[in-house]
């Protein structure tokens, strides 16, 4: 049945009351008559879609929240609204409106309301509404506002994290007499992560009594002083702190560590903070028999609250290791894996009750929903299989629903029959756009590696495919380098997107990437330039058999460490290819070594510091460095970089721009000043695309 949007009169005449409420943004993602009689998949007709974020399901499994995000191409920003769905009619009603995004909505225990957290007062505050959207009113005020909220079961507490300053790094608190100087003081790591410099603040977790008209004074329990941020930096995941059923405990995440020590480790533990008698207790560091040495996160209690979920990973400094599902039992001391022989990630672990735990898996190049006893017996069972991807799952009521993407549908929220596998969708955000443009067919093949082994490849065809003509084809590689290439839909990377352009799209799942066993997985570090290179070739010469393709006309595009294998493949690729496009990609192993942030990642991917001489797997990666081969550069290359990129910084691509330009092959920078690692902003990505589109059509098409 076809939702019906329902404006809400009530609560805007409500808001206007507000007098520093500020003027809605004016959302129209209707295509024009031109985009519909076009059928044609174009960034602009992406821009009108719909974003489906967070959920939550009522506790009888009746009601559906999720937020919705959309956006104003003029005003070159976006905002998100809480939707409410009946499940048993399909009718829809926004329940807040475009004056500020509002996030985050949990269901009240009697499920008469519903608290989210909004800025339409200023600062991010919690606030709360009733279960139709009527009566908002602003519950926190909070200096400086709130990042995140978490309401106990029992509702007498709330967590809720925000920035501390523990640190003064900036030189006119250091030299108070100095207050016009703009400079910053370190003596030790990190200086920056990911897309921001170290300024002294860190993000704490608060515990307050939630009081019936406000919220209580917070007490950090992270430590006043504490030089670090809980949940880790830089995704500040609040998925990685979870209240105990009876509201009493609080699981978190945490790091505690500084200065290079934290920049070379990925040991984080979890911490239970106790609300009655103030204590916290590192759960991984209890457990003597059992080392936890690498990443530990994301606990989830278990229904009686008697155990904890969480997932691990063993080895220290690799942050793509196999994440395994471990329960602590808390009145026995015991620890158990439950993954030990499935050969797979665990992801979203949810209870269903005492004795079973759901989680999502990644398996070959998709993400299923599996099943496996809290005990440990039997094994693991996947419940679902398909070409998509579940992005998590929540169950009440009876009722399990769960977001779903395709590499040709953004993501919709399916009901999943646990006892079968079967789903069922319920949204349709975006279907007024798939009714009017044409998706071209994915194809899924087995491609022989040149040491003989099978990897799946996705192949996506042009809407329209006529298997007489000859079509441009573009090798994709993948970045990370860890992680699957699954059916996970991209706003930035989208196949169907390049498809639409006329392009065939060769997507191959080359060593590295997860949903394939960890061997697989593993083969890239210490080696990026060895077997997974040559994955990558097979992929292309495979598809470029094909009567349909033409392999006169190859491109090869990719971005972070796709960027490093577009410059690795400039001084390799023996003419295949007539254009290159690398974005945000690593050209400089030496210079990005001491660039970069996250220590542990290059000193496991790379095999150590390039110093390190007596290092055999360091000094050959080090060897095969694209800057290295520029002399062997013959093709021209389009370089996208974001200022504010610190993870592989945009001086990467300054570096490889010149080495191009200085050896007379045709190259274009485009450099973002207000974008990092990936371009998200609105009128951004149309020059992305723009200007990614402008330069294959020239070279390539």
């Amino acid at each position: 049945m076809k939702s019906k949007i329902i404006a809400m009169a009530l609560l805007v005449s409500g808001l206007m009351g507000c007098t520093t409420a500020p003027e809605p943004l004016v959302v129209d993602n209707a295509l024009t008559a031109e985009e519909v009689a076009a059928a044609r998949f174009t960034p602009e007709v992406m821009w009108k879609m719909g974003r489906i974020g967070e959920s939550a399901l009522s506790a009888d499994g009746n009601t559906l929240l999720y937020t919705l995000t959309r956006y104003n191409m003029e005003a070159n920003k976006g905002v998100k609204v809480i939707v409410s769905r009946d499940l048993t009619t399909g009718e829809e009603r926004e329940l807040t409106d475009c004056t500020a995004s509002s996030s985050s909505p949990v269901w009240s225990a009697d499920g008469k309301d519903i608290w989210f957290a909004t800025s339409r007062s200023g600062d991010m505050q919690l606030w709360k509404m009733q279960a139709d959207g009527s009566q908002p009113k602003q519950i926190s005020n909070v200096e400086g506002g709130i990042e995140a909220f978490g309401i106990a079961p029992d509702e007498k507490h709330i967590y809720y994290t925000k920035f501390v300053h523990t640190k003064d790094i900036n030189s006119e608190d250091v030299h108070k007499d100095m207050a016009k100087s703009n400079a910053r003081i370190y003596d030790d790591l990190m200086v920056r992560h990911f897309d921001y410099w170290d300024k002294g603040d860190y993000l704490h977790i608060f515990v307050a009594d939630l009081l019936a008209n406000g919220v209580g004074t917070g007490k950090d329990i992270t430590g006043e002083d504490a030089a670090w941020d809980t949940p880790l930096a830089p995704y500040f995941d609040h998925a990685e702190l979870a209240w105990s059923p009876d509201g009493k405990q609080l699981a978190y995440t945490c790091k505690p560590l500084t200065g290079a020590e934290y920049a070379v480790s990925t040991d984080s533990d979890i911490f239970i903070y106790n609300l009655e008698n103030e204590t916290t207790r590192n759960l991984c560091k209890d457990i003597a028999h059992h080392p936890f040495v690498g990443y530990d996160k994301y606990p989830v209690w278990s229904p009686s609250g008697t155990k904890i979920a969480f997932r691990s990973q063993e080895r220290p400094g690799n942050e793509s290791d196999k994440e395994r599902l471990m329960v602590y039992d808390l009145t026995t001391g015991d620890v158990k894996e439950l993954t030990a022989d499935f050969a797979h990630f665990a992801t979203e672990v949810v209870w269903a009750d005492e004795e079973t735990l759901y989680f999502i898996s990644p398996i070959e190049a998709t993400q299923q929903i599996c099943r496996v006893k809290a005990d440990g017996t039997g094994g693991v069972e996947v419940v679902t299989k398909g070409d998509h991807d579940i992005k998590s799952l929540q169950m009440r009521g009876g009722r399990c629903v769960a977001p779903v993407t395709t590499l040709s549908m953004a993501t919709e929220i399916f009901e999943v029959d646990l006892s079968n596998g079967a789903m069922t969708k319920i949204t349709g955000v975006n279907d007024h756009i798939y009714n009017s443009i044409k998706m071209g067919e994915v194809q899924k093949r087995w491609i022989k590696t040149t040491d003989g082994k099978q990897m799946l490849t996705w192949v996506i065809l042009p809407p329209d495919f006529d298997a007489t003509k000859k079509y441009p084809t573009l090798l994709y590689c993948k970045g990370g380098p860890q992680g699957a290439l699954s059916q996970s839909w991209s706003y930035r990377w989208n196949f169907q997107l390049m498809a639409a352009q006329g392009y065939v799209v060769v997507a191959p799942n080359r060593r590295g990437c997860t949903s394939f066993g960890q061997e697989w997985l593993d083969q890239i570090s210490g080696d990026y330039s060895g077997q997974n290179i040559k994955d990558y070739l097979s992929a292309i010469d495979d598809v470029a058999k094909e009567k349909w393709c033409d392999k006169e006309r190859l491109g090869c595009v990719g971005a972070s460490y796709g960027g490093y294998s577009v410059y690795y493949l400039a001084g390799h690729h023996q003419k295949r290819f007539k254009a290159f496009i690398a974005h945000c990609g690593i050209f400089n192993f030496e210079s990005m070594y001491g660039h970069t942030e996250e220590l542990f990642f290059v000193n496991n991917d790379y095999g150590g510091a390039y110093w390190d001489k007596s290092n055999k797997v360091a000094m050959r990666s080090y060897a095969n460095s694209p800057h290295k081969f520029v002399n062997k550069w013959d093709t021209p290359i389009l370089i996208i970089t974001g200022e504010k990129d610190y993870r592989v910084p945009y001086s990467q691509s300054l570096e490889a721009f010149t080495a191009a330009r200085l050896h007379g092959i045709p190259a274009r920078l485009v450099s973002y000043a207000n974008e990092g690692h990936q371009v998200f902003k609105p009128q951004n990505s149309i020059v992305w695309n723009r200007e990614f589109f402008g330069w294959l059509d020239k070279y390539v098409k």
